[in-house]
C-alpha cells in the first residue's frame, strides 16, 4: 500500500482552485486558424513564385489568341500580311466560337 500515499502527494491539475481551464475551449478555433494561415501563406508563396495570373490548368499560361498572334509576328514566324489576315479572322469571330 505504499503507492497510495505517493499518488496523494501529486495534486490534480484542478487542485488549488484552478477549476476548469476555459481557454481549452478555444483550441479548435486555434487549430483551424493555424491551418487557414498555413494555406494562405502557401497560396501567397505560389502566386509570388510562379506568377499566378494567367495560369491555366496544369500551369500552362493562358494567352489570348491575339497575344499569341502578336508574339508570333514579333518573333518573325509570320509576315505582316498573314498577321493582318489572321487578326481580322480573330476579331470577326464570336468569342465563344471554338
Amino acid at each position: 500500500m505504499t503507492a497510495l500515499p505517493a499518488l496523494a502527494a501529486h495534486p490534480s491539475p484542478y487542485a488549488g482552485g484552478g477549476g476548469f481551464h476555459w481557454w481549452f475551449l478555444f483550441f479548435p478555433f486555434g487549430f483551424v486558424l493555424f491551418w487557414v494561415l498555413v494555406a494562405v501563406l502557401v497560396r501567397l508563396l505560389v502566386v509570388r513564385r510562379w506568377g499566378g495570373r494567367g495560369l491555366g490548368p496544369g500551369g500552362a499560361r493562358r494567352d489570348s489568341a491575339e497575344q499569341t498572334l502578336a508574339t508570333r509576328f514579333a518573333a518573325g514566324d509570320i509576315d505582316e500580311r498573314e498577321y493582318r489576315a489572321r487578326l481580322g479572322v480573330l476579331r470577326a469571330a464570336p468569342p465563344d466560337a471554338g
